[in-house]
């Protein structure tokens, strides 16, 4: 008895703590407010999109999207030149999972508004690369590629990972509920299936390259992260997953290495060990808030 209150004493505060770090110090709030709030949403219930963003999954999805998204030159010279990721790289994390939160769990009109804001950003956002192309955030043939890198991130991860893997018409059902936030920031024409998804990624890849800024990110993102001492062993898992989810033609411009039978075995088994664990330490806070909410 004794051992079980302890046990659970520490998964609520590894799940505080990671919560905090994913959501940041207004995440309860956020969270109150997001599932809490009544009105119409943008997604059904039972609409997939809810089923793969509350999965644990995500953690190792969303690391596999950042260094895929970091392929396109013109995508990571807006990161390089506008993004604080070195000096604030949770700020952004948190930032990002709370648009994924509002927009996909949100009440309607907090989600328009949160696509807004994103916006009125990408209206700030523009350059010219290291070699002389100008760019801007809100050029819709660059807010494709972040999208499609994203969701086909996030959808293989949860296929691999997550609790309840998707069936054929639940991926594709995933991929046309994404289209639904991606119209809304700017994409003209997301896909809306999975096939669709694929050739699209497939499309892309002539402009994809090695850059400087794009290896410098991976280093920092896979070697370097600001944390504990205690996170960098599990964070090394993380790494170590995200990258085993890329495909071997987006590894070589990163100079990430290539490991089919440890990949498939080791990391695989390793990677399913972390996102299991780190779904034990999200339940208690899911369950605590569903408990709030149920008070009300």
């Amino acid at each position: 008895m004794v051992l079980t209150r302890e046990l659970g004493a520490v998964r609520d505060g590894l799940g505080r703590a990671l919560f905090g770090l994913v959501a940041g110090p207004d995440g309860p709030d956020n969270r109150a407010r997001i599932h809490g709030t009544p009105g119409p949403r943008w997604f059904a219930e039972d609409r997939p999109i809810r089923r793969v963003h509350a999965d644990a999954s995500m953690f190792v999805g969303g690391l596999r999207a950042l260094l895929l998204q970091s392929l396109h030159p013109l995508a990571m010279a807006g990161v390089a030149e506008h993004s604080d990721y070195r000096g604030d790289p949770w700020g952004r994390l948190q930032r990002t999972s709370t648009f994924l939160a509002v927009t996909t769990f949100g009440p309607a009109a907090d989600a328009q508004r949160a696509v807004d804001k994103v916006r009125g950003i990408h209206r700030r956002v523009r350059g010219v690369a290291p070699d002389g192309t100008p760019y801007e955030a809100g050029d819709p043939h660059l807010l494709e590629w972040v999208h499609i890198a994203e969701i086909d991130s996030f959808l293989l991860a949860h296929q691999l990972y997550g609790a309840h893997p998707l069936d054929q018409v639940g991926r594709d059902g995933y991929v046309a509920d994404t289209a639904r936030v991606a119209t809304a920031i700017g994409v003209v024409n997301p896909p809306r299936t999975e096939g669709e998804l694929r050739e699209r990624i497939e499309a892309y890849r002539p402009e994809l390259r090695s850059t400087a800024a794009a290896r410098d990110a991976a280093r920092f993102l896979l070697l370097t992260p600001p944390l504990p001492l205690p996170a960098r062993a599990p964070y090394g898992v993380l790494a170590a997953t995200s990258v085993a989810m890329l495909p071997a033609w987006a590894r070589k411009p990163l100079l990430l290495p290539y490991l089919p039978p440890l990949e498939a075995t080791a990391v695989r088994l390793s990677g399913r060990v972390l996102v299991s664990g780190i779904r034990w330490v999200m339940t208690a806070g899911q369950q605590e808030a569903s408990a709030q909410r149920a008070a009300r």
